[in-house]
């Protein structure tokens, strides 16, 4: 019995020491777990989260635009060329076109009839618009919006009603982009031939038309006249714009 008891006591104690390794293990994963998974986890998160917020959204931007400002429509094109395309003008000065904002768009014509007695009548017309564009972020650069009112104001001019003999051309030397219109409209009788510029010189476009007629026997217009003419003012008041905004 003697010797019994000193075996059963290292059965025993053998026994148990597995039973207290498996406890001791589970207890080491389950402290590895909470400490370095969700514990670790959550404090990158909120890291990650407080650089995130500390980071400001870039502020959108936009081209600036070319010009900030317009010249006065009824000085854009020099005294000595309005007498010149329209002799006889009922006002040499020029008649200034309505606008709530110069800064925006602006306009003048000039029209005048010449009698030549026998030889009959010459009938002038001259007008200049302009209009500029801003740079929005909402709406893009001056320059973009310039382009695509180019296109529209153009398809406004190729689509005059009764126009004839229809043309359009690519003009040179005049701004940034240039096409000029030319064609014919039966009004009062006679045949007025029309040679309208549409040009774009950065963020702001430039609409110009001279036409003419001969009345009472006078002979129409020589075509090639009425272009270099409108050309002639069209050069001038695309100038007159930088000019405006030194």
């Amino acid at each position: 019995m003697q010797r019994s008891a000193p075996r059963l006591t290292r059965i025993l104690a053998a026994a148990a020491v597995p039973v207290m390794l498996v406890v001791a293990g589970c207890s080491s994963d389950s402290g590895s777990g909470g400490g370095n998974g969700s514990g670790d986890t959550g404090a990158a998160q909120g890291k990650a989260s407080a650089t995130a917020s500390a980071t400001p959204s870039p502020t959108p931007t936009v081209e600036p635009a070319k010009f900030a400002k317009l010249p006065r429509a009824c000085k854009a094109v020099t005294a000595k060329t309005t007498a010149a395309l329209v002799p006889k003008a009922k006002s040499a000065k020029g008649t200034e076109a309505a606008s709530t904002d110069l800064s925006h768009r602006g306009g003048c014509s000039w029209n005048g009839l010449q009698d030549k007695g026998v030889k009959g009548s010459q009938y002038r017309w001259l007008d200049v618009s302009f209009y500029r564009y801003d740079s929005e972020v909402s709406l893009g650069s001056g320059q973009a919006r310039a382009q695509e009112n180019f296109a529209k104001e153009l398809g406004k001019v190729q689509a005059t009603t009764g126009a004839k003999k229809m043309s359009t051309a690519t003009t040179t030397g005049i701004g940034d982009e240039a096409k000029t219109v030319t064609y014919t409209v039966r009004k009062t009788g006679e045949d007025f031939l029309y040679a309208s510029v549409v040009a774009r010189t950065g963020n702001v476009l430039v609409l110009l038309s001279y036409n003419g007629a001969g009345y009472a026997g006078a002979p129409a217009p020589d075509a090639k006249k009425i272009v270099e003419g409108a050309t002639k003012a069209a050069k001038e008041a695309v100038a007159a714009v930088a000019a405006a905004d030194k």
